[in-house]
């Protein structure tokens, strides 16, 4: 049986790499010898592809379907003699935008088998971690699946710090007097708040995932990688508490530009006000000296300027009493 290309591969034997990068179609071969430890990388596959890895494999027809279909929610299912996860790796990208990359994993003990739906995710950097750890290789498929799960909790843990980093710069965004400020806080909050939503949405399933593996009747993790998996697991907590401490942190933001742009709004109102009062004056001023009965100083001289001096001493005491009342 022939399997489809854009793949990777590895054996291992008695906790040593003995073969990497062989043809797909030895595949078989190898997993004929029940000391070998086969990895197979698939990067997006179509659904023929698919359905011939199943057959190779003996995947559950189910786990199939769910590799097949695209967002599924973060999750561990237990079959016969293999189990299926779905995970997600993430990063942040400079326009603040969630990218994730979803993969799907057939594990049994004989077998892992990773296949990416994007070439997003850099699985040179699940290789370099094996490789950084072939001391563990020894304990087989719970070492394989232990290295891609760090290096997929820890882009949920860098993605938390970026969304951190660029909170606090926001923050100082906030009490930015001009126009571009407030529509910038205003923006970004929202897509920060948008990629918290997601990030949260992918990563809190993550606890029932390691949670799961932990269980001694799964027989996936060896008890000597235990220690290594609840690593992991102390991670995903991590990162789940602190995605939502960012998400109360973004609502804070917002609920604190608002609170800003109302002060502001009170302030010109009140400015406005002032003006207004002063403003008011030289009216009723002018009103009263243009009424058209006689008057002391009516048609004189004397009358202009006594009107003058009075619409200046009066909106002049008044705004005198404003810069003091610090409203001007």
């Amino acid at each position: 049986m022939t399997l489809p290309g854009g793949h990777r591969t590895r054996a291992y034997r008695d906790g040593k790499l003995v073969a990497e990068g062989f043809d797909v179609a030895r595949i078989s071969d190898h997993l004929e010898d029940e000391s070998i430890l086969v990895w197979y990388d698939l990067c997006e596959p179509d659904p023929h592809d698919l359905q011939v890895l199943a057959a190779e494999f003996s995947l559950s027809p189910l786990a199939v379907e769910d590799a097949l279909t695209e967002r599924q929610r973060p999750k561990l299912d237990h079959y016969a003699d293999h189990l299926f996860l779905s995970l997600y790796a993430m990063r942040l990208g400079d326009d603040d935008v969630l990218h994730s990359s979803e993969l799907a994993v057939f594990v049994s003990t004989r077998f892992l088998v990773t296949v990416r739906k994007d070439g997003r995710f850099d699985m040179d950097r699940v290789v370099k971690a094996w490789d950084g750890a072939s001391d563990l290789a020894r304990y087989g498929t719970s070492y394989l699946l232990w290295g891609l799960l760090d290096v997929v909790v820890d882009s949920h843990f860098a993605v938390a710090q970026d969304l951190d980093e660029r909170l606090d710069g926001l923050e100082d965004l906030l009490f930015e007097a001009s126009r571009d400020g407030v529509a910038a806080v205003q923006r970004r909050s929202f897509a920060l708040r948008k990629a918290l939503v997601l990030m949260r949405r992918l990563v809190t399933p993550m606890r029932e995932v390691l949670n799961a593996l932990l269980r001694r009747e799964l027989d996936i993790v060896d008890e000597h990688m235990a220690p290594y998996y609840q690593d992991v697991y102390d991670h995903v907590l991590r990162a789940s508490e602190w995605t939502d401490g960012l998400r109360d942190l973004v609502t804070t933001i917002t609920e604190t530009n608002l609170t800003i742009q109302g002060n502001r709004l009170n302030e010109i109102m009140k400015k406005l006000t002032a003006y207004a009062a002063i403003v008011a004056v030289p009216t009723a001023v002018t009103g009263f000296f243009g009424q058209n009965v006689p008057y002391p100083g009516f048609g004189h001289h004397s009358g202009f300027w006594a009107s003058i001096v009075i619409m200046v001493a009066i909106a002049g005491a008044l705004f005198v009493a404003f810069r003091r009342q610090d409203w001007l």
